[in-house]
């Protein structure tokens, strides 16, 4: 047994893992209550999901949600990765201190102050809240997560693998697309997961932003939770608590996958 795992160091990662998940775990096994009252257990039920699906509301919310965080997602993914090649490859240029303090600034802002901000900004536009300002407002608070990631992968990127695809022939663009990006690939796939996790979680900027319909499913619970918990709440929060896993689940596996293949790629090319 590793030395570093004394007694201490296991009870604080025991009790912080129960302090994370257990708390989950009881909102799943209460969403199969049969009783109304969360609390109260009364036998097992599915009658919550099927109420849940069955509820325009909710359904039409979480519709949305999904939209919001794919789009946003996506193009945060683009930005966020043209942001790290740019802070990466172009070490000196005009105005690079500004580029980056922008780039960063809501990693470390206030999300009020980052939804209050934008509001006054659309407002200044001229632009309707919907759904075009909560997707641009998500747009700019994961970019910069997105630029965090892909970033820590460019650093440690070996440029003499361009360089000699370069040399054979290849034009700067084809050797970006054949050789970087399949590289860098697993960590843009980590920033777009990370992006849409975050526009799934919002609801500070969304509640900022939002208009008539436009309404995200954290904003619908939290409406709804105000009232008080139902077990459609639990339910319908059961289930994204299960895609998310799955999410997270099989982009590890991918993750790995090419992991093992880039390195037995590698034994056969040292072989060789």
């Amino acid at each position: 047994m590793n030395k570093s795992w004394t007694g201490f160091n296991i009870t604080a990662v025991v009790f912080g893992f129960a302090f994370l998940y257990i708390p989950i775990l009881i909102l799943i096994v209460y969403s199969f209550n049969e009783s109304r009252l969360v609390t109260v257990w009364a036998g097992f039920s599915t009658q919550w999901y099927v109420r849940a699906f069955e509820n325009e509301g909710l359904m039409s919310a979480a519709w949305v949600t999904i939209r919001v965080g794919l789009v946003a997602a996506t193009i945060a993914t683009v930005l966020g990765t043209l942001a790290a090649l740019a802070l990466v490859r172009h070490n000196v240029f005009r105005g690079r201190f500004l580029f980056s303090g922008m780039v960063y600034a809501p990693l470390v802002m206030p999300e009020v102050i980052t939804g209050l901000s934008l509001l006054l900004l659309f407002v200044a536009m001229g632009m309707d809240r919907g759904m075009t300002t909560v997707i641009l407002a998500h747009i700019t608070f994961s970019m910069c997560f997105v630029a965090v990631v892909v970033q820590s992968r460019l650093i440690t990127f070996d440029r003499s693998l361009e360089e000699a695809a370069l040399d054979l022939g290849a034009t700067p663009a084809r050797a970006f697309m054949q050789i970087t990006l399949p590289i860098i690939a697993p960590s843009i796939c980590a920033g777009w997961m990370l992006a849409f996790t975050l526009s799934l979680d919002d609801l500070v900027i969304a509640q900022f932003n939002s208009g008539p319909g436009a309404t995200t499913l954290p904003m619908k619970i939290f409406s709804q939770v105000r009232l008080g918990v139902t077990p459609e709440i639990n339910a319908i929060c059961a289930i994204l608590v299960a895609a998310v896993a799955s999410g997270v689940l099989v982009a590890s596996l991918t993750m790995k996958r090419q992991e093992l293949r880039r390195q037995r790629a590698e034994q056969l090319a040292a072989q060789a």
